[in-house]
C-alpha cells in the first residue's frame, strides 16, 4: 500500500483527490490546504486526515505527494518533496520563472525521485489514440500541427493578475501538445496577442486572444490559436497533416445524439469546460501515476516536459511583447 498526501483542496485538488482515493494499492493519507475548512471537507469526503505541510513532509510513511495548490507554491513544494525523497505529481507549471524551474529540475534529478507534471491532455483517450496512430506511421511524415484551444469565458481578473500571463497559463498545455505530437523541439516562436474579450484583462497587463507559430528543429510547423471566450463551449481540437494524409481530434460533447428536423440538424454543444472535457484524462493521469510509483512505467509527462513547455511560453511572451520571432 502506497501512502500519498494531497496538497491543495480546491477545484483541481478535489478531482485529483477523488481519483487518488480510488486507486487500488494507494491510500490517500493526508489532505493539506491553506484554507483549513477546504482541507477538512475534502478529507472527510475521502476518508483521509488533515495535515499541515510539516507533517506531510516529515512522515516517512508518505511515499508520494500530489501538488494541486496555487502556481506560486509549486516550486517550493517540489523542492521540499525532493528533499524528503518523496515521489511527486504537480500541476502545471513548475514555476513562472524558467530559471527557478530549472533549479527545481536539478533538485529533482539529484534526489532521483519521479516528478510528473499535470499535462492531462496526454492522457485524453482521443488525443492519445491519435498519437498512437501517428507513431504507427498512418499518415507518414508529420509536417503541420494546427491547434484550436478556446475557453468558454475568461477567469476572474484576480486570477489573471497572478497567472503569469496567457502564454504561461492557458497556452502552456498547447505548447506541451505541440512538442508531444510533433515529436520535436521548438526552434523559433512567433506570437501575436490582442485583448478583444475584456479590456479589464488588458488593464491587468495580459491578453485574451493569441495566435502562435512554432517552427521546430526539423522544420515542422505548429500553429496555435486561442481565445479566453468561446460562446458555444470549451473548444479543444487539433489536426495533424502528414505526407500521407491527416489525422484530426475533435471536441467532446455531453452526448453524440443528433436531431434531424425540417429546420436543420443539431447536435450538443461541446463540453462546458476542462473539468468535464478532461474528466477521463484526469482519471487516467492518476492511474499512470500509480503505475509510475509501482515502477511499471516511466513518467509520460516528466519535469523535463514542464521545463520545455515553460521555455516556449517564455519565448512566446517575449515575441508578443517585442513583435518579432524569438529563437530558443
Amino acid at each position: 500500500m502506497v501512502d500519498i498526501a494531497l496538497i491543495g483542496a480546491g477545484r483541481i485538488g478535489k478531482i485529483h483527490g477523488g481519483n487518488l482515493a480510488r486507486q487500488p494499492g494507494m491510500r490517500l493519507k493526508y489532505v493539506c490546504d491553506a484554507v483549513p475548512e477546504a482541507a477538512s471537507e475534502l478529507a472527510a469526503n475521502l476518508g483521509a486526515a488533515v495535515a499541515d505541510l510539516d507533517r506531510v513532509f516529515s512522515d516517512a510513511a508518505v511515499q508520494a505527494v500530489a501538488i494541486a495548490s496555487s502556481t506560486d507554491t509549486h516550486a517550493g513544494l517540489i523542492l521540499r518533496a525532493a528533499a524528503a525523497r518523496k515521489a511527486i505529481f504537480c500541476e502545471k507549471p513548475v514555476d513562472l520563472d524558467v530559471g527557478r524551474a530549472r533549479e527545481v529540475q536539478a533538485a529533482v534529478a539529484a534526489a532521483r525521485v519521479p516528478c510528473l507534471i499535470g499535462f492531462q491532455r496526454r492522457y485524453d483517450p482521443t488525443f492519445a489514440a491519435l498519437k498512437r496512430r501517428l507513431d504507427a506511421g498512418e499518415i507518414g511524415e508529420v509536417e503541420v500541427l494546427a491547434i484550436t484551444s478556446r475557453d468558454p469565458a475568461p477567469p476572474p481578473i484576480a486570477y489573471i493578475e497572478r497567472s503569469g500571463g496567457i502564454f504561461k497559463d492557458q497556452l502552456i498545455h498547447d505548447f506541451d501538445v505541440c512538442r508531444w505530437i510533433l515529436g520535436d523541439e521548438a526552434q523559433t516562436v512567433y506570437a501575436a496577442s490582442s485583448c478583444l474579450v475584456d479590456q479589464a484583462i488588458a488593464k491587468a497587463g495580459d491578453a485574451d486572444t493569441t495566435a502562435v507559430t512554432i517552427r521546430t528543429r526539423k522544420g515542422r510547423l505548429g500553429q496555435i490559436n486561442t481565445s479566453r471566450r468561446a460562446a458555444y463551449g470549451y473548444d479543444q481540437r487539433f489536426e495533424v497533416l502528414g505526407s500521407g494524409g491527416m489525422l484530426a481530434a475533435g471536441n467532446h460533447r455531453p452526448t453524440e445524439v443528433s436531431a434531424h428536423r425540417p429546420g436543420g440538424i443539431s447536435v450538443d454543444t461541446p463540453e462546458p469546460f476542462f473539468l468535464e472535457r478532461y474528466r477521463t484524462a484526469y482519471a487516467e493521469e492518476m492511474i499512470h501515476f500509480a503505475a509510475v510509483l509501482r515502477g511499471e512505467v516511466a513518467p509520460r509527462a516528466a519535469i523535463e516536459d514542464g521545463i520545455r513547455a515553460l521555455e516556449i511560453a517564455e519565448a512566446a511572451t517575449r515575441s508578443a511583447k517585442e513583435g518579432r520571432a524569438v529563437t530558443l
